[in-house]
C-alpha cells in the first residue's frame, strides 16, 4: 500500500497540472486569448445553442439530377453508337417523358445496338441485382432507355455524399470551428454554423452549385425574334450575360471545366486593382488551355458559372502557363467567396434552402449562466456530502471533484471539442457521479475498519476491491456512451462526447489521484485508526 514510488507521484500531478492549464485559456475572452502571440491557447468551442449562429436546411432538387443523367447518357449514346468499327447509324437522341428514345437505321445493327448499350447503362444497382437503366425495343428499331428507381435513388444518394463533403469543404474555408453538417433522410442535408450571424451569405456559398465551364463565344447574328424565342443555330445556346447584361450566344460543347482546376484565389487585376479570381489548371487541364488559347487567339470565350456567362474576354495571346484569371463584376467578397467555390469542388446536385434560422448569442448566454449555475450547485452539493459524510477522506474525494471539473475542460479544449448544451447536461451528470468510486472505496475501508483490519490493511483491501467494481460499472457506462457517440448526431454526439471524457477523468482522479494523497498522508502520519 504505501509502496508508491516519487516518480508516479510526480507523473500524476505533472499530468493534471498540464490538463489544468489546457483548461486556463477556455475562461478568457477569445478576442484576449489571441494576443498571447506564440503561446498555445487551445479553448473550447461553443456549439450553436450556446454560441449562435446559423442553421439551414437544404434540400437536393432531384428532378434536376434526373434530367441531368439523362443529359450525360444521350451524351454517352451517341459517343458509343459512333465508337467502333462498324459505326451504328442512329436519328436524333429524344427525352420526353424521363426517358431517351432513338431509332436504329440499318435494323440488321439493333443486336449490335444493344450489345453497346449493357455496358453504359449498369448492370445492378449495389447487390440488389436491378438495373440502373432498363433498355427496351419498341418496333423493331425504336429504342427506349429508362431510369429506374433504384437507379435514380443511387445516384441520390451518391449525389448527396458528394454534395455533404462540399459543403464541408466550403465551410471550411471561412475559419468557422465545429460546424455540423449532416445528412437527414435521402435528399436533405442539415448545416449548423456556430459563431456565423448572416444565414444570407451562408445561403449564398452553400447554395451556387460552382459548376465552371468554359466555352467558345459563337459570333453567328441573331434576329430579335431569334432572341425572343430562344431558337438558336445547331450546337450553339443562349446564356444569361451577368456583366454585359442581355444574353450572348455560345457553342455548347465545353472546351474545359472546372474538373482540371488545382486551385483558385482572390486577387487584384494590375491595370485597374478590380478584383479577380486566379486559377490554376493541373498539367492535363493546361495543356489542353495552351492549346486552345493558340488555336483561338483573337476570338472570344465565355467563363460559364452554373450556367451564366460572368465575362468573354478576348484571347490576346496564347496562354501557355496553365493558370489565368476570371474577371467580372465582382466585389472582394464575391470574388473570396466564388474562390471558396471553386476550390472545393461544384455541387453535384442543386440544392435548396427549406428552412433557416439564426440563433442569437443571447440565448446562449443564458444557457450558458445557467449551466454554470447548475454545475456550481453541484459542486457545492457534493463537496458538503462528502465531507460531512466521511471526513478527511471526503476532502481528498473533493479534492478529486474540483480538479475532475476542471481537467474535463482541458481535455475537450486538447480535442478543439464543441461544447452544447446537452453537454453542459453531461458536465453537470459527471459531476454527480465523479464521487460514486469515492463512495464505493470508503465504504469498503469502513467495512474492512469493522472487521478489525489495520489501517494499512484497511486501506490497501479497500482501494483493491472497490476498484473491480468501479471499473465494471464505468465500462458499462461507457458502452453506452459510446454507442451515442456512433449512432447519434447533434446533441446526443455532444451530451455522449463529455460523458466518455467525464467517465475516463473521474476514474483516474477518483481512484489514482486520491489513492496518491492517502498513501502520503498514512506514510506521513502512521494513524492507528481512520475516522471515517
Amino acid at each position: 500500500m504505501l509502496d508508491f514510488p516519487r516518480w508516479k507521484v510526480v507523473s500524476i500531478l505533472v499530468l493534471i497540472a498540464a490538463l489544468m492549464t489546457l483548461a486556463i485559456p477556455s475562461f478568457f475572452p477569445e478576442s484576449q486569448t489571441k494576443q498571447w502571440g506564440w503561446i498555445p491557447h487551445p479553448r473550447i468551442n461553443l456549439g450553436l445553442d450556446l454560441a449562435g449562429g446559423s442553421y439551414l436546411l437544404l434540400e437536393a432538387d432531384t428532378n434536376d439530377l434526373a434530367n441531368s443523367r439523362l443529359d450525360s447518357m444521350k451524351g454517352q449514346i451517341a459517343a458509343e453508337m459512333k465508337r467502333g468499327n462498324p459505326k451504328i447509324e442512329i436519328g436524333d437522341i429524344s427525352s420526353e417523358g424521363g426517358k431517351l428514345s432513338f431509332f436504329v437505321r440499318d435494323v440488321t445493327q439493333v443486336d449490335a445496338a444493344r450489345e453497346r448499350l449493357l455496358p453504359i447503362t449498369g448492370s445492378g444497382v449495389g447487390l440488389t441485382g436491378k438495373r440502373v437503366w432498363d433498355i427496351s425495343v419498341v418496333d423493331g428499331s425504336r429504342f427506349v432507355v429508362a431510369p429506374t428507381q433504384a437507379g435514380l435513388n443511387q445516384a441520390v444518394s451518391t449525389a448527396m455524399d458528394a454534395a455533404t463533403d462540399v459543403i464541408r469543404r466550403r465551410i471550411d474555408k471561412l475559419g468557422t470551428r465545429e460546424p455540423t453538417i449532416v445528412r437527414q433522410g435521402d435528399s436533405r442535408i442539415v448545416v449548423q454554423v456556430p459563431g456565423l450571424q448572416d444565414p444570407t451569405a451562408l445561403k449564398k456559398l452553400l447554395g451556387e452549385t460552382a459548376k465552371l465551364e468554359f466555352k467558345m463565344v459563337d459570333d453567328t447574328v441573331l434576329t430579335p425574334d431569334q432572341i425572343k424565342s430562344g431558337i438558336t443555330p445547331l450546337g450553339t445556346q443562349l446564356l444569361p450575360y451577368v456583366e454585359g447584361g442581355g444574353t450572348i450566344l455560345v457553342k455548347r460543347p465545353a472546351i474545359l471545366t472546372g474538373e482540371q482546376l488545382v486551385s483558385a484565389s482572390q486577387g487584384f487585376k494590375q491595370e485597374d486593382n478590380r478584383p479577380i479570381v486566379n486559377f490554376t489548371f493541373d498539367s492535363q487541364g493546361g495543356k489542353k488551355f495552351a492549346r486552345i488559347t493558340q488555336e483561338y487567339t483573337g476570338k472570344r470565350f465565355a467563363v460559364v458559372l452554373d450556367g451564366k456567362v460572368i465575362s468573354a474576354p478576348t484571347i490576346n495571346t496564347p496562354i501557355l502557363g496553365g493558370s489565368g484569371y476570371i474577371e467580372g463584376n465582382f466585389t472582394v467578397q464575391s470574388a473570396a467567396d466564388l474562390a471558396i467555390q471553386l476550390n472545393s469542388g461544384a455541387l453535384p446536385v442543386a440544392l435548396k434552402v427549406i428552412e433557416e434560422r439564426t440563433v442569437g448569442p443571447e440565448l446562449g448566454a443564458d444557457s450558458i449562466h445557467a449551466g454554470i449555475t447548475a454545475s456550481a450547485i453541484a459542486v457545492v452539493l457534493v463537496i458538503a456530502f462528502m465531507f460531512v459524510t466521511y471526513g478527511r477522506f471526503g476532502i481528498y474525494a473533493n479534492y478529486a471533484v474540483v480538479i475532475n471539473v476542471v481537467v474535463i475542460m482541458g481535455v475537450l479544449a486538447l480535442l478543439n471539442g464543441t461544447l452544447t448544451l446537452p453537454g453542459i447536461a453531461g458536465f453537470v451528470l459527471t459531476i454527480g457521479t465523479a464521487v460514486d468510486a469515492n463512495v464505493l472505496i470508503n465504504e469498503r475501508i469502513r467495512e474492512e475498519q469493522r472487521r478489525g483490519r489495520t489501517v494499512i490493511q484497511s486501506v490497501e483491501l479497500g482501494y483493491k476491491e472497490a476498484s473491480r467494481t468501479i471499473f465494471e460499472a464505468n465500462v458499462t457506462h461507457a458502452i453506452s456512451a459510446v454507442i451515442m457517440l456512433l449512432l447519434g448526431s447533434g446533441p446526443v454526439k455532444g451530451f455522449a462526447v463529455v460523458l466518455l471524457i467525464g467517465i475516463v477523468t473521474s476514474v483516474f482522479t477518483a481512484v489514482v489521484f486520491t489513492r496518491m494523497l492517502v498513501v502520503l498522508w498514512v506514510r506521513r502520519t502512521r494513524p492507528t485508526h481512520l475516522n471515517i
